[in-house]
């Protein structure tokens, strides 16, 4: 997003407004661009280079406070909302402005780069890559600010958290975006090109951050070497490709939101801190394999728990494999009512989305000791 990004919000999306800002945004990319060589470009390098250039004075400048300051009162779905149509917009005129790159030469010079200065750099290629780092940066700030409205917090000085919002804005995840729901979003005429855009869209952390640039500047060979189309192609893919890398994070990050929801919830109604985290896990592991959001959900009650309480279980946490026998005793120990127990295992075992039959029987089986109780 542009460094002043609720310039195109402000003027409803008027065309000239939103015009302007891409081509100031261009001009900025354009001078980026200046600095790589030919090695940057063919190795990928040129990926890790735009992630700092793109983030590090940005995400000091928009935290949820910035945004508070200009939509204050607003749900964040609403602002998200925008954000990605804004988003889109501003693609699919940066597409329209720099499709004239897009040739079979750009094609044939792309695989014969070196290790050259900047100077060397084929100019047609230095004008699709204002294309490509345009989008780059556009999908890359755009996951940050959904991230950022629905309180996710990231620290991208963490390699885990800069891989995440990597994974999240590029829908780095096999067939993710072509299978989901949100592809419904694009006309069906557009979803066989979106298909071919997103094939094999698989990376590893392990192959690091130019590795990443290689990819997304393959991904987006797409739009080359079609000249007869290129610039409804390129205006296309940009807009497509963007609105669904927003509506993908909107989906990431939103399921967060609500599973941290759900773990503020229980933390702050909770009588039994510490006995919940034990009934918790419990009906976590009712099931093999433990669900992404079950997961999210048990590293946020801990953290609640011991942020709002003060409880931190050393115990729990060296447990390889919870005893159900334990947790009753620890059920049968605790006088008074333990009606926030059953509620928090019954919204943990629901957390995503669906409820094994061993979790309803743990469950039923704790309403039983509860019940005798009170």
């Amino acid at each position: 997003m542009a460094e002043a990004p609720t310039d195109a919000d402000e003027t409803g999306g008027d065309d000239d407004a939103d015009r302007k800002v891409v081509e100031q945004e261009q001009a900025e990319i354009r001078e980026f661009i200046k600095g790589l060589s030919a090695d940057d470009i063919k190795s990928g390098n040129w990926f890790t280079k735009l992630s700092a250039h793109a983030l590090n004075s940005y995400t000091q400048k928009v935290d949820w406070q910035y945004f508070q300051e200009r939509f204050e009162g607003v749900p964040a779905d609403a602002i998200v909302d925008q954000r990605i149509k804004m988003a889109a917009r501003y693609a699919a005129l940066e597409g329209g402005l720099s499709a004239g790159a897009y040739t079979a030469a750009v094609a044939a010079t792309l695989g014969s780069l070196g290790g050259a200065s900047p100077a060397t750099v084929p100019a047609a290629i230095a004008t699709m890559m204002v294309d490509v780092a345009f989008i780059t940066r556009l999908q890359l700030r755009l996951a940050y600010d959904v991230s950022v409205l629905y309180r996710v917090p990231l620290d991208l000085s963490d390699p885990d958290d800069m891989w995440k919002l990597i994974r999240v804005a590029f829908t780095i995840k096999s067939g993710e975006v072509v299978r989901g729901p949100v592809v419904k979003a694009v006309p069906a005429i557009v979803r066989p090109m979106i298909k071919r855009f997103y094939t094999k869209t698989v990376l590893t952390a392990a192959k690091g951050l130019p590795f990443v640039g290689k990819f997304l500047l393959q991904r987006n060979v797409i739009k080359i070497g079609i000249p007869v189309v290129g610039v409804p192609l390129a205006v296309v893919l940009n807009r497509y490709t963007t609105l669904l890398a927003g509506r993908h994070a909107q989906a990431v990050f939103r399921n967060e939101a609500r599973v941290i929801e759900i773990a503020e919830n229980l933390s702050k109604r909770s009588q039994h801190p510490q006995l919940m985290l034990w009934v918790a896990w419990l009906v976590i592991r009712t099931n093999r394999k433990i669900a992404d959001d079950e997961a999210l959900l048990m590293r946020h009650l801990v953290r609640l728990v011991r942020e709002q309480h003060q409880v931190v279980d050393e115990e729990l946490a060296r447990l390889v494999d919870i005893d159900p026998a334990e947790v009753w005793r620890r059920i049968d120990a605790e006088p008074g009512d333990l009606s926030d127990i059953l509620d928090a295992a019954d919204r943990v075992a629901a957390v995503d989305g669906t409820v094994n039959a061993r979790a309803k029987e743990t469950i039923s089986e704790l309403r039983d000791r509860c019940r005798h109780r009170v």
